[in-house]
C-alpha cells in the first residue's frame, strides 16, 4: 500500500529574506512539488534560498481545477508544499480548497508556522492584542465598504485589516466615520522592509496626514483599529463627564446619586469618582 503524503502550509517572508526559518528552508527543499500563489514570485524565493524544485500554480481563479490533480499526488505519497506570494498562506491567499479537500480525504496537513503581516502589525501598534479580529481586505466599492463598516463600528475586538495603497484615504475617512474620528489605529507600512514605516494616532490624525503624505500611499498596507469602548467603559467615561459637570454645584454624594441614575454605573463607584474628581480621594 502506497504511503500518503503530506501537504505543508508554509509561511515565507513579508519582506526580509532574513526571516525565513530553518525549518520552512528544510521542507521546501525536500517537496516534491511546490504549490505556489505565483512560479515567479516563488522561484526567486527558491533561488535565493539556493533551491530548485518543481512548481505549480495555485491561485484563486484555478484552484477549484487544479485541487484534484493535487490530491492525486498526495494521496500517490508526494509532499506537496504550499505557500502564497508572501506571509502565510489562506491568511487573505489562496489555499483554503485544497487544505479542506486534503483534510477531507484524510491527507495529512501540516503547518510550517512563519511570518504574518497582520500579526507582525498587531505587534506593534500599541493596540490592545488580548482579543482581536481579522477582516482581510475591506471591500473596494465605496458603498460595500461604509455597508461592513456599519457592522464592525460597536465591534470591541481591536480590527486588523489589510488595505491597498490606492484606497487608504477613502477607507481611513470611511473608518472615521463609523467608528469615530478619535478612535486610536496604526497604519502599517512596509513590515520587515527597507522602507518599513508605522503610523500612529487617532483617526482623524491618520486621514489628515495620509492626505498629503505620498510615501504613506506607497506599499503593503495594515490597518489596526481600536475596538469599541465596551459597555462598563463607556458607562464610565459617561460617568465621568456627567459628575465632571455635577460636582462643580453638588455634594460628592449628591453628585453621585444623580450620575449613577442617569448612567446605570452603581452609587458608589460614582461616588468614589466624584470624591476622585474633587480631590478627596484617597
Amino acid at each position: 500500500m502506497t504511503q500518503q503524503g503530506v501537504l505543508y502550509v508554509i509561511a515565507t517572508p513579508i519582506g526580509n529574506l532574513a526571516d525565513i526559518s530553518a525549518r520552512a528552508r528544510e521542507v521546501l527543499g525536500l517537496a516534491d512539488l511546490v504549490a505556489s500563489e505565483d512560479t515567479r514570485r516563488t522561484g526567486r524565493l527558491l533561488q535565493a534560498l539556493g533551491l530548485s524544485r518543481p512548481m505549480l500554480s495555485l491561485h484563486e481563479h484555478n484552484e477549484r481545477a487544479r485541487t484534484p490533480g493535487l490530491l492525486e499526488r498526495l494521496q500517490a505519497g508526494e509532499v506537496v508544499a504550499l505557500v502564497s506570494d508572501a506571509g502565510t498562506p489562506l491568511v487573505s491567499d489562496p489555499g483554503f480548497l485544497l487544505v479542506r479537500a486534503a483534510i477531507d480525504a484524510g491527507i495529512k496537513v501540516s503547518a510550517v508556522p512563519g511570518p504574518c503581516a497582520a500579526i507582525a502589525a498587531l505587534s506593534v501598534a500599541g493596540l490592545p492584542t488580548d482579543r482581536f479580529v481579522f477582516e482581510g481586505f475591506l471591500p473596494a466599492r465605496t458603498g460595500a465598504r461604509r455597508r461592513r463598516l456599519e457592522l464592525l463600528a460597536r465591534e470591541t475586538r481591536t480590527l486588523v485589516f489589510y488595505e491597498s495603497p490606492q484606497r487608504l484615504v477613502a477607507s481611513l475617512g470611511d473608518l472615521a466615520a463609523a467608528c469615530g474620528d478619535q478612535r486610536r489605529a496604526c497604519v502599517a507600512r512596509e513590515l520587515t522592509k527597507l522602507h518599513e514605516s508605522l503610523y500612529h494616532g487617532s483617526l482623524d490624525q491618520l486621514l489628515a496626514r495620509a492626505r498629503v503624505d505620498a510615501d504613506m500611499q506607497r506599499g503593503e498596507l495594515v490597518l489596526v483599529v481600536e475596538g469599541a469602548p465596551t459597555e462598563s467603559t463607556a458607562d464610565a467615561q459617561e460617568a465621568d463627564r456627567v459628575l465632571g459637570v455635577l460636582v462643580k454645584s453638588l455634594p460628592p454624594s449628591q453628585a453621585a446619586g444623580i450620575a449613577s441614575a442617569l448612567t446605570g454605573l452603581s452609587r458608589q463607584a460614582c461616588y468614589a469618582r466624584a470624591l476622585e474628581l474633587t480631590g478627596r480621594g484617597t
